[in-house]
């Protein structure tokens, strides 16, 4: 089956090999995502016999996909210089260069994330004025959700590199949480003016005395993070990649506790079954599975990143946040906010919030 982008049809480029559970996760949340969007089709890039001979598997995929032939597979642990160098026949590469080609409207990989920036940069470029694409994605908090940026993509940054953050992260509040005035804040060790590094004093004083049209305000400490003081907040890909991996693994553990103590007595485990319903919104509401899935931001094309240890439900998930991006054309949006184009924001939090379909 030959597949081409077009207006009426999101075509997602998929890395069919990244990801620890690639390439089953990878086929399965396709096809339970296929099945309920007859609107999309996927180019499956990987091993192409074993694409085929697990394609036998998945009914409704095999009608809206096509298998492209990738012999390499980029390493987990490969550096994103060698990736580089050695990765131009691997299934990220290939995946990201139908994206170039027009061919995808999207990719989306669980794999090295280093190697797939570098290579979403080389391939795809970025928007002018912006030096580093960000990980960038939606984050639960106690009020309205926030966007949250760099999530991993870059350890080091700047000043420059923080201050676009900001620009960017801006632009997609408005975009996709429909927030006029997103409240802009760093994240720090301290509130106050003198803590911190000096990288990120620096940063704030430029976003200050910059002239820019954000409604900075300030710091904020990792245990306001869940508060929703922000709409949107800055770091470093480090800090953001630590900060959500611990929210993630406090879920988890919450969770456990949880289910430990309803099974601690008869009495709890009643009231266990009556709370089921409460409960399970609650876990579905905390379960990073069902916010798979974050945007390369700063990209002159739509590159997601899902987490490598997901399984199908997370895929499922973060192929509906790369459709819903690509369906609402984020980066024509962004590029506009950016450009400080008078088009309002399209307010479609659940583009990235609603992500369970």
């Amino acid at each position: 089956m030959a597949i081409e982008a077009t207006d009426k049809v999101i075509v997602i480029a998929l890395d069919a090999m990244g990801g620890d559970r690639a390439p089953d996760a990878v086929l399965g949340g396709a096809n339970a995502f296929a099945k309920k969007h007859s609107d999309v089709n996927f180019l499956l890039f990987g091993d192409e016999n074993i694409l085929n001979d697990k394609l036998s598997h998945y009914t409704q995929l095999q009608n809206q996909s096509q298998v492209c032939h990738a012999p390499d597979v980029v390493d987990d642990a490969e550096k994103p210089s060698a990736a580089l160098r050695k990765g131009r026949h691997s299934s990220m590469r290939l995946a990201i260069d139908a994206v170039r080609s027009k061919r995808a409207h999207a990719v989306l990989s669980g794999g090295n994330t280093g190697a797939l920036m570098a290579m979403a940069k080389l391939g795809l470029s970025t928007i002018p004025g912006i030096d580093r694409p960000a990980i960038c994605s939606v984050f639960p908090t106690m009020k309205k959700s926030c966007v949250l940026l760099d999530l991993g993509a870059n350890v080091d940054c700047n000043v420059d590199n923080l201050v676009q953050f900001c620009i960017m992260g801006d632009a997609f509040a408005k975009v996709i949480l429909g927030r006029e005035t997103p409240r802009v804040r760093l994240l720090n060790i301290g509130s106050e003016d003198t803590k911190g590094s000096e990288i990120v004093k620096a940063a704030a004083q430029e976003i200050r005395d910059g002239g820019y049209d954000i409604n900075f305000c300030g710091y904020i400490e990792g245990n306001e993070i869940a508060q929703g003081i922000a709409d949107v907040i800055v770091t470093d890909g480090f800090t953001g990649n630590v900060a959500l991996k611990t929210a993630e693994g406090t879920a988890n553990m919450c969770g456990h506790y949880i289910k430990q103590a309803f099974k601690s007595s008869p009495l709890a485990f009643l009231g266990g079954m009556f709370a089921k319903r409460a409960i399970k919104k609650m876990f579905k509401r905390m379960d990073p599975r069902y916010h798979n899935g974050a945007l390369f931001v700063g990209l002159n094309g739509i590159a997601v990143k899902s987490h490598g240890y997901m399984d199908e439900i997370g895929l499922q998930n973060a192929i509906k946040v790369t459709y819903n991006l690509a369906k609402y054309d984020i980066n024509k949006k962004i590029s506009s906010e950016l450009m400080h184009d008078d088009e309002s924001g399209s307010g479609n939090e659940d583009i990235l919030l609603d992500t369970t379909g």
